[in-house]
């Protein structure tokens, strides 16, 4: 067979098995087959494009295949579950790196840079840019090393204006006078500035928002990086990542209320304080608690981010199992932002090998949440906050939630009454069938477990 006959029609099988395993990430049921069809198509890939390339060194692609293997493997080992979404950033942002450094390397590299190639550079830097360092903010953020609350100053959108301003400048400059590369170096200047101030204003309730538009953001830079290189693979599968990036985004926007013009445009995130909410919130202990569930029929548990810092997602699904043992109905209330990043919550229960068929998204929870027993909140809190539909000031006012109020009896578990990651209150504390169970959200579940086990 004609080499560059293989050659293509490998590139075309995998990008077969990049569809196909983007498809079956769909579903948690086949997610596992989905990414490792995916992992098989970048293998051949990545095996193909070392025969059609001319490479310099082998060594090196070894050196850094170990490197990268090693890396790999310690942070698939040592990176804790609630850390996932700072991950998820942290690889965002590298991707958008190497598509600068792509971009970079073609442009010092290639000696003929015609008008389309100089523009596909140009993109690959600036879109690999604004992913780099609007993503490790991100990622700042998530991990509160830098503060969750959006950082705003005066004239910031005047300033934001100049440097797309500036950006584009730079952008007619490089296809007028290509030879010249301080043009370029103004384009990762920017990029790189603008990725950060894209960034700050936003608040650390919206990151799950933002971590899907930098997702899509690295797919388009690994696209135009591909025009760069000319590999038709790699613009198939940054066009892949990207559409669905934009897609998820899409949905999380529609899931806090936002528009996907307030994403692209940053700028959201807090604008109003919202009501004070005044009342007294009734606690109870373990043993109360336990009554309540024991004599349930229907149990709903809505986990959010408290869930994953406390890592109690095993106990939470032995508590499940305890009360199916009951008699009782037992279900999980999925809410799209959940947590610090999309499908937070589908990848904690999946790890505790909750059964697929038990999560149910919000839309089909809500319509019949009133005949639910006892509604169990572990650590969500602005998801299943009422003033999102009573409180018209609030900053989370017309957002979807799950309305957890609305069931016959709510637990709330928490540590303390404070505020949920949008730094608002939550009315749901205080409403006259919410019961209060203080304390670490692992040991107040195993706390139940064993009193059931007692039994």
């Amino acid at each position: 067979m004609d080499q560059t006959l293989f050659i293509n029609l490998t590139y075309i099988v995998s990008a077969f098995l990049f569809v196909l395993g983007l498809k079956k990430l769909g579903s948690p049921a086949t997610a596992r087959m989905g990414n490792l069809l995916s992992s098989i198509g970048m293998l051949l890939a990545i095996i193909v494009t070392l025969i059609d390339k001319n490479i310099i060194s082998y060594q090196m692609i070894a050196i850094g295949m170990l490197i990268g293997t090693i890396v790999g493997v310690a942070a698939a080992r040592l990176v804790a579950m609630t850390k996932m979404p700072e991950m998820v950033a942290v690889l965002n942002g590298l991707g958008g790196g190497a598509s600068l450094l792509v971009g970079l390397g073609v442009y010092f590299s290639h000696p003929n840079l015609t008008s389309f190639l100089i523009v596909t550079i140009f993109l690959s830097v600036l879109i690999g840019g604004v992913t780099l360092t609007g993503s490790f903010i991100a990622w700042g953020k998530l991990s509160e090393f830098l503060p969750g609350k959006p950082i705003q100053f005066t004239g910031q959108q005047i300033f934001n204006s100049l440097i797309m301003a500036g950006i584009i400048y730079a952008g007619y400059m490089c296809v007028a006078d290509p030879q010249n590369p301080q043009y370029l170096y103004l384009t990762i200047s920017l990029s790189l500035m603008l990725g950060i101030l894209a960034v700050i204003p936003i608040g650390g309730a919206d990151m799950p928002v933002v971590i899907s538009l930098l997702n899509s953001y690295s797919g388009i830079a690994a696209c135009a990086a591909g025009f760069v290189i000319q590999n038709n693979l790699l613009i198939v599968a940054g066009s892949l990542v990207g559409a669905s990036g934009i897609i998820l985004t899409n949905i999380m926007c529609k899931a806090m209320n936002r528009s996907l013009k307030n994403v692209l445009f940053s700028g959201f995130g807090s604008v109003k304080a919202g009501q004070k909410v005044e009342g007294e919130a009734k606690p109870l202990n373990l043993e109360d608690a336990y009554y309540i569930l024991e004599a349930a029929n229907s149990v709903l548990i809505v986990p959010g981010y408290g869930l994953a810092v406390a890592q109690a997602q095993h106990a939470v699904r032995e508590l499940g199992e305890l009360l199916e043992n009951n008699g009782c109905e037992v279900r999980y209330g999925i809410h799209p932002v959940a947590g610090r990043m999309p499908g937070h919550m589908n990848v904690l229960l999946a790890e505790a090998n909750v059964p697929y068929e038990q999560l149910f998204e919000m839309d089909n929870v809500n319509p019949t949440i009133d005949s639910i027993d006892v509604c169990v909140v572990i650590g969500a809190n602005d998801v299943v906050n009422p003033g999102a539909r009573e409180d018209d000031s609030s900053p989370i006012y017309g957002m979807p939630i799950i309305n957890v109020d609305q069931a016959k009896t709510v637990i709330v578990l928490k540590r303390s009454m404070g505020v949920g990651f949008a730094g608002i209150q939550n009315p749901l504390f205080f409403k006259d069938n919410t019961r209060m169970l203080f304390g670490d959200a692992k040991s107040s579940v195993q706390g139940l477990v064993s009193e059931f086990k007692e039994v």
